[in-house]
């Protein structure tokens, strides 16, 4: 396939009818027979056939596991664009299943094009763990292959392309989950229940603290490496030059680059914001609605290849009179501040997964009251409950198998992912902007909505 990831070459796989095996580079061999012991209790016809497309860190350390943890799916293909992480993304599923059956196995397919993966009709699902840039576009094509999606926060790199994705979902009828895991961690459900239901009274102020990136150094463009797609990696964004450290380590999972690198995503107010906010917003019955007035400011660096906010505040007046803060001054979690008292959560640890189920009862650091007393409220079988779920990926499995909504669908992780983005707005701005939840349009400032979408890189344009 070409560098530029030309559609003609799709036009010709899909006319041709050309599945898995059509990849030139990988060749790919069929499957060996799978020992029926490897998926447990589960019958083959019944299980979910899940790809993962991008298999660095977090599909390594969390994507990947927690799908793995169920019988009821079957991590069948693997997809980057990185050969060697691509393979060892086969060798981390093989091995894993070799292990649960204890003989050898060789049941996973490898794709150097997601397209090609898509044509493949015995993939139900996919997980989408790629750079942020990339989301909303890979999970758009899924879904108009047929295909449910889990997919990585935040939902996309720019309000337009969520949007965007959130009517792909909802025009093809396919379940997609964010991977908004607060929503799966019990102490979140239970602080959220409790606001809902007036145990801290009306609430007035949310507060959310978020960590900020450090600056990164000049660093010299190289040559990017013959195994890595770089050109296709870039996308939509513009065309750099290749540094290692803009992108993701060539030897190791430890956190890469384009994290802190603005042409990819926001920095951390859309990479843990995206959790935070969420969890504010579903506290606040805010999950289908926005801010109405955002302003703050941010400290950003003025050189280097890592260029995201550092310390920042901004602030988010919502129309029924709340208001929210979020900053790296603030400590890390989610605060909710009501005429009768406060509820603080955050996760335990602070990892990417909960821990052990009861972890937080007792731990202030993960749940916490101006009185203690109201962390033993028990929510009326009257009140308000909100959706129990103890896994996020077994929430979207078993979402996939009853077609019924998952605890984060696509709408509210698009209302979530653009409160973040206009958190961002806010910071280069410099001034006050009104926006329009429902016309998810600014009011009156046509440079600020100039921001809602931005100039996409010929052939990746998707939106």
């Amino acid at each position: 396939m070409s560098r530029n990831g030309s559609v003609t070459r799709r036009s010709f796989l899909a006319s041709a009818g050309m599945g898995a095996a059509a990849s030139p580079l990988l060749g790919v061999v069929a499957p060996a027979l799978v020992p029926s012991t490897v998926f447990g209790k589960t019958s083959p016809s019944n299980r979910i056939n899940v790809a993962a497309i991008g298999v660095g860190r977090i599909s390594r350390d969390h994507d990947m596991p927690d799908t793995l943890a169920f019988d009821s799916a079957r991590i069948m293909a693997v997809c980057d664009l990185d050969r060697r992480r691509l393979e060892d993304g086969k060798r981390f599923v093989n091995d894993f299943y070799a292990k649960q059956s204890g003989s050898s196995y060789d049941g996973v397919r490898m794709y150097d094009d997601y397209r090609e993966l898509l044509l493949n009709k015995d993939i139900d699902a996919v997980l989408i763990s790629t750079p942020d840039h990339w989301h909303a576009p890979l999970a758009i094509a899924a879904v108009e292959a047929g295909k449910d999606v889990y997919l990585q926060k935040p939902a996309s790199l720019t309000i337009a392309e969520g949007r965007a994705l959130s009517y792909a979902v909802q025009r093809t009828g396919r379940i997609l989950q964010l991977g908004s895991q607060n929503r799966s961690l019990p102490q979140h459900r239970y602080a959220c229940e409790l606001v809902r239901n007036g145990r801290i009274g009306r609430l007035t102020r949310v507060e959310v603290g978020l960590a900020a990136d450090p600056a990164g150094q000049d660093e010299p463009a190289t040559p990017p490496p013959a195994h890595f797609n770089y050109d296709m990696w870039l996308g939509s964004t513009p065309d750099v030059p290749y540094v290692e450290k803009r992108v993701h380590p060539q030897v190791g999972y430890e956190r890469p680059g384009w994290l802190r690198c603005e042409q990819f995503g926001a920095g951390m107010i859309t990479g843990w914001g995206a959790h935070h906010i969420d969890t504010a917003h579903w506290g606040m019955d805010a999950e289908y609605t926005g801010p109405v007035e955002i302003w703050g400011k941010a400290e950003f660096p003025k050189s280097g290849v890592w260029d995201v906010h550092g310390p920042f505040r901004t602030e988010a007046r919502y129309a029924n009179g709340v208001q929210m803060s979020v900053s790296d001054s603030i400590t890390n979690g989610v605060k909710f501040i009501g005429t009768d008292g406060w509820i603080f959560v955050n996760r335990v640890g602070g990892g990417l997964s909960g821990t052990a189920p009861d972890a937080w009862r007792g731990n202030p650091k993960a749940l916490d009251a101006s009185d203690r007393k109201i962390l033993t409220s028990v929510i009326g079988p009257d009140e308000v409950h909100l959706i129990d779920s103890r896994d996020q990926h077994g929430n979207w499995l078993e979402a996939i198998r009853t077609r019924q909504q998952p605890i984060a669908p696509v709408e509210v992780g698009h209302r979530s992912c653009t409160a973040c983005l206009l958190h961002h707005m806010a910071m280069r701005a410099g001034r006050t902007l009104k926006w329009d939840p429902r016309r998810e349009r600014f009011h009156d400032d046509d440079e600020a909505n100039g921001w809602l979408s931005r100039p996409q890189r010929y052939p990746y344009i998707f939106t």
